[in-house]
């Protein structure tokens, strides 16, 4: 089965080697790849962390990658995604290639609405300048603050309203 990855798991991202940990299930580059539908992809909370919105038809068809994973694989996704009190996971249609393959992709639901001024971008990567705002890894957060609530219930304050 396909999964479509899009942030801090993708390749030279910081999340990357989640997925060559053989404990978490197989993995399987297939290929670069963007979804057939506009989604916001944004960067929130004070770590900085990459989400797709829920938010068809806005946004840019996002670029990332295919990845071909087993169920064991599939389900530490769910872990850390959170599924399903954080994110849904549904199956989408994505380019890769020539070809569009069903893919899971990971979704943040019920979310504040002002993350729909956030500045969206096709295409994350960590260590872009021009949003400067680089992932702050687990290890660095202060574990006395939720991010969650960030995201879902309070106002966000963001670098650029510009819509999504």
């Amino acid at each position: 089965m396909y999964v479509f990855i899009h942030g801090t798991l993708k390749q030279n991202e910081p999340n990357y080697h989640y997925l060559l940990q053989p404990e978490n299930g197989r993995c399987m580059f297939v290929d670069k790849a963007h979804t057939l539908k506009k989604y916001p992809l944004i960067i929130a909370s004070r770590y900085n962390i990459p989400f797709l919105l829920d938010a068809p038809g806005k946004g840019h068809n996002i670029e990332g990658e295919l990845y071909d994973v087993d169920d064991q694989m599939l389900y530490s996704l769910d872990m850390m995604e959170e599924v399903p009190h954080m994110c849904t996971r549904r199956l989408e249609d994505i380019q890769v290639g020539q070809h569009v393959v069903q893919a899971w992709c990971f979704f943040l639901h019920s979310f504040h609405s002002d993350l729909l001024r956030s500045r969206c971008h096709a295409n994350y990567s960590s260590a872009d300048v021009s949003h400067n705002m680089p992932y702050v890894p687990h290890y660095d957060r202060d574990q006395t603050v939720d991010h969650r609530l960030e995201v879902k219930y309070f106002e966000m304050k963001t670098n650029s309203y510009q819509y999504c």
